[in-house]
């Protein structure tokens, strides 16, 4: 329903996996990244599914699967190509499937024709044996789920990697089924929350696009007067602009300057960056980040921990760390990487002179002059609420484009105390829960309905959790009907039908309006306040957001249908100039940005020959702010290292235990301690993410403030990742990139 920075949301739950046949894992690595959620395949397994790991790296998901590919970087697209070519071939697609609920899987049937088992050994590096026995077990064993996280998303073709990847699910029939389905596996608590309430910057909470009508219903949810909205804009162009990513807000400060790309930001400059929470130091090209952040005025930091943002940049002054709360310290929703909701209740008062998110949030809504408009949604609307129960209710007033309305604080806070009352694998209450899924999981279009636990399922009633694909793109393409043929169970259209409207609400469910209802109600589902909309449809056991096909054609993508293009920065320079990159991109998220112009500018592989690969360590998460600052933690890891094969460092005079530096096409460099493994093959290195504290060589730490400097600290790794965004969202290129090693 909605794409959150190139990951996608979760279809099903891992709950859900325990009725899958076969799982297949492309770029995750969820026995170390997940290893509570890693259960349930260990559980799935035991009850006979079989398990498949597809990484540039023999990870400990890999050791725990039945069949491992050993596949390059950045060629995942080839390899479904691959899977697809031989599903076709032997006719192993489920045609009833596609027949009633896809659009143009011809398109990709015709592609998929160039990926032989030979082209695709070519690419990948994958034996096309070792392919065809993958294809064959997971088409063979259905229901499949098919499992990604950021080693499928972190390139510049990320989201048509994300697109194709649900392709294959279509084609077996494997989308909408208990057991299969997309399960992406989220990198934090609350990041499916996080990019639901709009922390993402090409849009308005809900995923609501930035245009006026958008503008118009957040106007009427906050109860403030549209026109104001648009004064606090310098032009209504500013207003409907995506701003920055959180990849490339660096850009937005340098503005062009010293060789760095323009940017378009309404004639200036980024000036101050507020940080909440958020570890940057954990984002590609740390030198750039570094640079941003020494040419800011202003740096606000408010985290429980010292965010490294103040630690890493030489700024000398106008740098201030705020002391945030800890989720202990505070209350409110959180949302899984299912899709559902939890209450998570306060445990204590926030400790000495730490605050919650929120307050320093409304003391800076009171310096810049809006705080009465900023809660006039709250409570009786003249400062006096209840927090955060309205703003919970305020979420579900306004979010209306993933279902959110049925999410009140009650019926949440009822599901978290009462866990134990449903069923561990279907989610379904029984008991006081009787007749709702945990957590809600949206879309849970009103508070009677139960929640959605498996995205597109018509196997269900709408009131039980069934729907259809969401009909957003128009009725009709090439003259070809974009409606469903069939379903949800117990509908009175057993076909497909258009999203719901005031205009045709009337005529599709078969009702009569009464005067009263047709003046509350929106002119959409999705903007209908009242929420007369979708309680009509939940009567008539019809989706609100409509019944269509699922399009493999997407025709306001820059490739219509996914495409292998290759890394920027490729060992097979023949192969770049086979399957080129993007043309470069003007004002891409404000900034101008490289695609086929660096690409092709020279065969980076004869400087840089070595596949550098990233990724996280169990002990630690993210940044590794608050875990490098536990004793017990950091003694796992107390120093950054590089895992190299010990055929691939004899080749350098390496050895185990070595310093050893690692040079990138930027420029960049870090020196870090080799560690030997066979899990990395002899043309790649591995590095986690989580350290940072000296930068090429200089230590940082002298920038802590007294007492807080972490029992770890290194080089990032982020320090030698290579330049690459993603044309369409641009998350940044992290998985593909290349480097130089040698003996330090």
């Amino acid at each position: 329903m909605a794409n959150t920075w190139g990951y996608g949301a979760m279809t099903n739950s891992l709950n859900d996996i325990a009725f899958s046949k076969a799982i297949i894992i492309f770029g995750a690595n969820p026995a170390v990244n997940h290893p509570v959620g890693f259960r349930h395949f260990l559980k799935a397994r035991e009850n006979g599914a079989v398990m498949i790991t597809i990484d540039p790296r023999y990870t400990h998901t890999a050791a725990k699967s039945d069949y491992f590919a050993q596949i390059r970087p950045g060629t995942d697209i080839a390899f479904i190509y691959g899977m697809l070519h031989i599903i076709f071939k032997n006719g192993w697609q489920d045609k009833e499937f596609i027949n009633n609920r896809v659009y143009d899987m011809e398109s990709i049937e015709k592609e998929a024709l160039k990926w032989t088992p030979e082209v695709v050994e070519d690419v990948t590096g994958v034996k096309k044996e070792t392919l065809l026995k993958i294809t064959e077990v997971y088409a063979k064993n259905r229901p499949g789920t098919l499992i990604w996280a950021m080693g499928l998303t972190q390139h510049t073709i990320g989201t048509s990697n994300t697109r194709l990847a649900p392709i294959l699910q279509l084609a077996l029939g494997n989308a909408g089924k208990s057991g299969g389905g997309c399960n992406i596996l989220r990198g934090h608590d609350n990041v499916q929350g996080a990019s639901d309430v709009g922390c993402l910057s090409e849009n308005l909470p809900g995923y609501y696009a930035l245009n006026e009508t958008s503008w118009r219903h957040y106007a009427n949810v906050w109860k403030v007067d549209y026109e104001w909205l648009v004064s606090r804009f310098v032009s209504k162009e500013m207003m409907h602009k995506s701003g920055f990513t959180l990849s490339r807000w660096w850009a937005g400060v340098l503005d062009g300057k010293n060789g760095n790309d323009k940017i378009h930001n309404a004639n200036t400059s980024l000036k101050a960056l507020v940080v909440m929470g958020n570890g940057i130091t954990s984002t590609a090209q740390q030198v750039k980040v570094q640079e941003g952040l020494d040419n800011l005025e202003l740096l606000v930091i408010t985290d429980p921990f010292v965010n490294e943002a103040a630690v890493i940049t030489n700024k000398k002054d106008n740098i201030f760390i705020l002391p945030a709360a800890t989720q202990y310290e505070c209350s409110g929703t959180v949302v899984a990487t299912n899709r559902s909701a939890q209450w998570r209740f306060k445990a204590i008062e926030p400790m000495y002179e730490s605050k919650p998110d929120e307050y320093f949030l409304f003391e800076l809504a009171k310096k810049l002059g809006f705080y009465d408009e900023y809660v006039r949604s709250l409570g009786d609307g003249k400062g006096n609420f209840q927090w955060p129960e309205d703003a919970t209710r305020e979420l579900t007033n306004g979010l209306k484009s993933i279902g959110y309305t049925g999410w009140t604080p009650e019926r949440i806070k009822n599901h978290t105390l009462h866990w134990d009352k449903f069923d561990k694998k279907t989610l379904k209450g029984f008991d006081e829960c009787k007749g709702e899924y945990y957590g809600l999981p949206w879309p849970c279009w009103t508070t009677k309905h139960p929640g959605t636990p498996n995205l597109y399922d018509i196997t269900k009633s709408v009131m039980d959790g069934g729907t259809g694909f969401r009909n957003n793109f128009g009725l009709e393409h090439n003259g070809i009907s974009q409606l469903a043929i069939d379903g949800p169970i117990g509908s009175p259209i057993n076909k497909g039908y258009p999203q719901i409207t005031k205009d045709n609400i009337e005529e599709i469910l078969g009702i009569t309006l009464t005067d009263e209802e047709k003046e509350k109600m929106g002119k959409s589902w999705s903007t209908d306040t009242s929420n007369i909309i979708a309680e009509k449809c939940m009567e008539k056991g019809i989706a609100p957001y409509g019944n269509a096909r699922a399009r493999v054609r997407a025709w306001n993508f820059p490739d219509e249908i996914p495409i292998h293009r290759e890394p920027l920065h490729s060992r097979r320079h023949d192969l770049a100039k086979k399957y080129p990159s993007y043309e470069d991109k003007i004002d891409h998220y404000r900034v101008d940005t490289k695609y086929k112009s660096v690409q092709l500018a020279k065969d980076y592989s004869k400087e840089f020959p070595i596949n550098l690969i990233t990724g996280r360590l169990v002990n630690l998460n993210g940044a590794g702010m608050e875990n490098r600052a536990s004793h017990f933690l950091a003694r796992l890891t107390p120093e950054m290292f590089c895992d190299i094969n010990p055929n691939l460092a004899k080749k350098y005079g390496i050895k185990d235990g070595d310093m050893m530096k690692i040079s990138s096409p930027e420029g960049t460099w870090i020196k870090v301690k080799a560690r030997f493994t066979y899990a990395v093959n002899e043309v790649s290195v591995h590095l986690p993410f989580h350290f940072t504290g000296v930068m090429q060589g200089v230590d940082m730490s002298k920038n802590y403030p007294t007492g807080t400097r972490p029992y770890a600290i290194g080089e990032s790794a982020n320090t030698v990742t290579n330049y690459g965004y993603d044309i369409f969202c641009q998350i940044p290129e992290t998985k593909g990139g290349l480097c130089r090693i040698e003996k330090a």
